[in-house]
């Protein structure tokens, strides 16, 4: 059973910095993706970021190209999503996410397949 466990989040001011990781136990390969989700009030979810363990492959989101990063620690099943110049409105419940990918990292896109295990959601609150 795949189990993810999430760290960072909190507040921050506009323009600001806030680091979030992830760490997941239960996969027994590298052919599986990881990645962050969020969802603000009234809103829909939407995915943020992904990551192909198996080759670091990544998608991201148009609202996170250029501002946040996410990458995974080598030997470790942790990942990491570095958001720098925050707005507003990355203000949000932000989650942790994974799947299987035994075919490679393009069933990672997370506009095509569905996210199987989810964290227990950290908050990111920006402030202008």
């Amino acid at each position: 059973q795949v189990q993810l466990v999430e760290s960072g989040g909190g507040s921050v001011q506009a323009g600001g910095s806030l680091r979030l990781s992830c760490a997941a136990s239960g996969y027994t390969s590298s052919r599986y993706c990881m990645g962050w989700f969020r969802q603000a009030p009234g809103k829909e979810r939407e995915a943020v970021a992904t990551i192909y363990v198996g080759d670091n492959r990544t998608y991201y989101a148009d609202s996170a190209k250029g501002r946040f990063t996410i990458s995974r620690e080598n030997a470790e099943t942790t990942v990491h999503l570095q958001m720098s110049s925050l707005k507003p409105e990355d203000t949000a419940m932000y989650y942790c996410v994974s799947k299987s990918a035994p075919l490679g990292g393009r069933w990672c896109d997370p506009r095509r397949y569905v996210y199987s295990s989810w964290g227990q959601g950290t908050q990111v609150t920006v402030s202008s």
